[in-house]
C-alpha cells in the first residue's frame, strides 16, 4: 500500500531560503578569493555554527554566549544576502571584507568550541539550614493532688456549633479564567472585582462564585 506524502510547505520555504543563502555565501567567498572547495565550506561552516547555537538554546537554554554567537552566524549569512544583492561589486570586493572573510574558519571554529565546551553555572542556591529541633517537654512525675469533689450546678447544655458546609469544588480552568477576568476588571477600574460582579461576568451560580472568589483572595 503506497504511503500518501504530505507536502509541507514551510519544509519547502526552508529548504529554498537556504540553498539560496549557501549560493549567496558561495559566491561572495569566491568573490573575496576563496576559490574551488574553500569557497564551497564557507556556507557549510557558517551553517554549522547556526545549527551548533540552535541546539545550545534547545538544551541549555537562553544564554550570552549562544545569543552572541547566534548574532555572529546571522550577520555572517544576512551579510552576504545583501551584498550579493547588487550593493557591492563583487569583482572589485573591498579589502576589509577580504580580511573578514579570511578570518571566518577562526572565528567560527572558536565559536564552536567554545559553544561545545563551555556550560552555564547553575544559579548560586543558598543553603537552607535545618530547622531547630523543638524542646523536649518534661512531664511531672509527681501526680496533681486530686480535687475534693464539690457540688456543680449543672448548666444547661449548649446547641451545638453547626457543621462547616462542605468545600464546593472548582475547575482549575474556571479559577484560571476567574483570574483572567478579576485582572482585566482591575486594569480597567482600579479596584478589585467584587463577588457579585464576578458571578454575572462568569454566570456562575452564587455558591460557585463565592468559592472561587475566595481563591482569588
Amino acid at each position: 500500500m503506497a504511503r500518501s506524502i504530505r507536502v509541507d510547505a514551510v519544509l519547502i520555504q526552508a529548504v529554498i531560503a537556504g540553498a539560496l543563502s549557501f549560493a549567496h555565501l558561495h559566491d561572495l567567498a569566491a568573490a573575496a578569493g576563496q576559490s574551488g572547495w574553500k569557497a564551497w565550506a564557507y556556507p557549510i561552516s557558517v551553517d554549522l555554527l547556526l545549527v551548533a547555537v540552535w541546539r545550545r538554546l534547545r538544551t541549555d537554554g537562553p544564554s550570552r554566549l549562544a545569543w552572541c554567537w547566534f548574532l555572529v552566524a546571522l550577520v555572517a549569512s544576512l551579510g552576504a544576502n545583501i551584498a550579493t544583492a547588487g550593493l557591492l561589486n563583487l569583482d572589485h570586493v573591498p579589502a576589509w571584507l577580504r580580511i573578514l572573510v579570511a578570518g571566518w574558519p577562526a572565528l567560527a571554529f572558536l565559536g564552536g568550541t567554545l559553544l561545545a565546551h563551555t556550560t552555564t553555572p547553575p544559579a548560586d542556591q543558598a543553603p537552607v539550614p535545618p530547622a531547630p529541633p523543638a524542646p523536649a517537654v518534661e512531664e511531672d512525675p509527681v501526680p496533681a493532688p486530686a480535687l475534693e469533689a464539690e457540688t456543680v450546678p449543672e448548666l444547661p447544655a449548649a446547641d451545638p456549633a453547626p457543621a462547616p458546609a462542605p468545600a464546593v469544588p472548582v475547575p482549575a480552568a474556571l479559577v484560571d479564567h476567574a483570574r483572567k477576568v478579576a485582572a482585566d476588571h482591575e486594569a480597567r477600574t482600579g479596584a478589585r472585582i467584587d463577588t457579585d460582579t464576578l458571578r454575572a461576568r462568569l454566570g456562575v451560580p452564587p455558591h460557585l462564585a463565592d468559592a472561587i472568589a475566595a481563591q482569588l483572595a
